[in-house]
């Protein structure tokens, strides 16, 4: 019988590379389909450049401009932080999703307007005791799915549904703006960057107390915690896990556990860019779910489990954001929010596409 013959390291790179025949075309394709940042970095290159030429040919009903991107970053606080609450799930494995997230920030919301409006909490312990609630809601969730056994997506949506209805019901479907929560807009406002601000448009403020925070606590968390690793090996294999001797589902528990936290802060970022606490505040419309799974799936998260990145979640909120910006100007009225929502499905379904032909043809995106 013969051994097995193993591969040289050389053939392995070789392989990996796409070998010295390859066209310099193929291993740009190679590159992009394989390392998801590049991707979007490229997507949005080419979405900006497409948008400054309809706006110098005249096509748009005003100017796309760094001012009009700079103001339309706002949007993306809350957007970015619960694709990263999606992010920490769907890495969970076994199906994970979360549809509530949107419903725990208006739920939140409604917490954080009473603590802050009307029992007259100070701002801080006001907002620890938001968050606390939203992890509590993730705790549910995650007390479902990882010891009961539920599917994700079954015990997300009933949670869902519960939480949207306590946050309609529970000031009579009436929102909350009192004085203080109006005067908590300011920290929404857009501010000069210290330095060389002048050179530059301000960016809303919200993207330094609250976005870049939670970028950074969750690549920390993930690239250089004991957590991060184990959440990565239950999402690829969690029956490996467990022989490994990895608590399974205190590790899925915690993931949604900290999608709710997460979700949150969005309340508290919803409430002050509205100015009012709205029990509908989360859900109106397509509600916030939907597009943080989009913004997931396109920045590269695997809908397996096991794959994902927080650069690329980033990345992939400012591509729908500066789209989203675009299409607002090339139409007239409310047509403009109908093509955001057709933008909206044709990224998803391209991301779809897109992780499946990665992991078929290349093992998976990076």
């Amino acid at each position: 019988m013969t051994a097995p013959t193993a591969t040289p390291p050389a053939a392995a790179a070789r392989a990996e590379n796409g070998g010295p025949g390859e066209s310099t075309g193929s291993r740009i394709v190679r590159a992009l389909l394989t390392q998801r940042i590049a991707l979007l970095a490229v997507l949005i290159v080419v979405v900006v450049v497409w948008f400054f030429v309809l706006d110098a040919g005249g096509y748009l009903t005003a100017a796309y401009d760094f001012d009009y991107m700079s103001s339309a970053l706002i949007t993306a606080v809350p957007l970015a932080m619960l694709g990263l609450a999606e992010l920490l799930v769907i890495l969970s494995g076994r199906g994970g999703i979360d549809l509530s997230v949107g419903a725990i920030v208006s739920l939140a919301g409604m917490v954080f307007g009473f603590a802050y409006g009307e029992w007259g909490w100070p701002l801080l312990p006001a907002i620890l005791l938001t968050a606390a609630f939203g992890a509590l809601c993730g705790a549910l969730n995650g007390f479902l799915v990882a010891y009961l056994g539920f599917p994700a997506l079954i015990a997300t949506l009933a949670t869902f549904y519960g939480f949207k209805s306590l946050a309609i019901v529970i000031n009579n479907q009436s929102p909350i703006s009192t004085p203080p929560i109006q005067n908590l807009f300011s920290i929404t406002r857009s501010v000069q960057l210290p330095l060389f601000g002048q050179y530059v448009p301000d960016v809303p403020l919200g993207l330094f107390t609250f976005l870049l925070p939670t970028v950074l606590v969750v690549w920390l968390l993930l690239a250089r915690t004991t957590y991060g690793r184990r959440l990565y090996a239950v999402g690829t294999n969690d029956v490996a896990g467990r022989w490994a001797g990895i608590p399974v589902r205190g590790t899925r528990f915690k993931a949604y556990l900290y999608a709710g936290l997460i979700s949150g802060l969005v309340a508290v970022v919803t409430v002050a860019q509205f100015a009012s606490a709205r029990p509908d505040a989360g859900v109106s419309g397509n509600g916030m779910a939907l597009p943080a799974i989009t913004i997931a799936v396109l920045g590269g998260v695997a809908i397996t489990g096991g794959i994902g990145r927080v650069a690329g979640v980033v990345l992939a909120t400012l591509l729908i954001v500066w789209l989203n910006a675009g299409i607002l100007l090339a139409f007239v009225g409310n047509e403009g929010s109908q093509y955001q929502l057709l933008a909206l499905g044709a990224v998803l379904i391209f991301a779809a596409l897109l992780n499946g032909l990665t992991t078929r043809r290349y093992g998976g995106s990076r």
